[in-house]
């Protein structure tokens, strides 16, 4: 177990090429289920926790951890399954989701297994609307679900996705009209924040679950105008890590082709505690936005539309 969480703290810097690496665990079966290293803070043996009154069911307690509390929150439960039991001789996965941090109770932690972007897969449709999976894969013939954590965060701790009556009443300097921006995110529920947003801006909006999805609709734009799609779609909002094709690769594929290259794109992720602006810069984005804060990200768009956009 120890050279596991020596992994996670090691790795959580990689920066990479259309690739994930995912640390395993399971909750109180043999399914196993994975998230995201980067996310990921540290492992560790689930520590005391204090009971608060009032608490939101799924949060099991609070940990005083390196000098801070820290929620912890029972991931079987979250999902629609069983409390955890034997807490004392079960993990705590600590993450960083959305500018804060919270802890995930587990039943163990597996390994970490690195996988190309393309062997990822949205859910079975089958899955249905309340299933909280935002993507899938198969690790040794054995099928690994990816839990939509952004989901279950937003079901304990509801985000206000309404712009202020300020930014929703800044002028933008353009004719909105002919203009999309396109959203591409795997996560329904970050799709429906961030479509919020925006609607305040008065634009089309167009909407992919990832990288692939978007590229396809960015590359048939410009074959339709028969050039440059800029003047159409001016800024992509972008997830970072989606099935099929992440948005590090949907970048450097957008600013190597000659008709999209002068697209603005706005890495928008919930990676917040592991990504900033250096990084953004290497694979050629724009801009780089934490989830979620939807003045931020309505600004930062109308900035762009006002001062680049003719």
């Amino acid at each position: 177990m120890a050279s596991i969480l020596d992994s996670v703290n090691q790795r959580t810097q990689m920066v990479g090429q259309n690739r994930l690496e995912l640390l395993l665990f399971r909750l109180t079966g043999k399914q196993r289920f994975g998230i995201n290293v980067f996310k990921v803070r540290e492992v560790l043996p689930c520590p005391k926790l204090t009971a608060m009154p009032n608490r939101n069911p799924l949060v099991r307690g609070i940990a005083h951890i390196r000098g801070q509390a820290i929620s912890i929150i029972d991931l079987s439960m979250a999902t629609g399954g069983p409390a955890i039991t034997d807490i004392e001789n079960r993990f705590v996965i600590i993450s960083e989701y959305n500018r804060t941090v919270q802890g995930f109770l587990v039943g163990g932690v597996d390994r970490i297994m690195n996988i190309n972007w393309e062997d990822v897969m949205p859910p079975p449709k089958g899955a249905g609307r309340d299933a909280y999976l935002t993507a899938v894969t198969e690790i040794e013939n054995e099928l690994v679900e990816i839990i939509d954590v952004e989901r279950i965060l937003a079901d304990i701790v509801p985000i206000n996705s309404d712009v202020s009556e300020e930014v929703a009443n800044a002028e933008i300097n353009v004719a909105k009209e002919d203009l999309t921006i396109l959203i591409t995110d795997d996560s329904s529920v970050a799709r429906n924040q961030i479509k919020r947003a925006l609607q305040s801006l008065g634009i089309h909006l167009e909407v992919r679950k990832n990288g692939k999805e978007a590229l396809e609709y960015l590359k048939d734009k410009a074959k339709e105008l028969g050039g440059s799609a800029h003047t159409h779609v001016p800024v992509i909002v972008s997830d970072v890590e989606m099935p099929v094709m992440d948005g590090y690769t949907l970048t450097a594929e957008v600013k190597a082709d000659p008709d999209l290259r002068d697209i603005h794109v706005i890495l928008h992720t919930s990676l917040s505690g592991v990504f900033n602006q250096a990084m953004v810069k290497k694979v050629g984005a724009d801009d780089f936005i934490a989830k979620f804060h939807p003045d931020e990200l309505a600004t930062a768009v109308q900035k762009w539309l006002n001062t680049v956009v003719a």
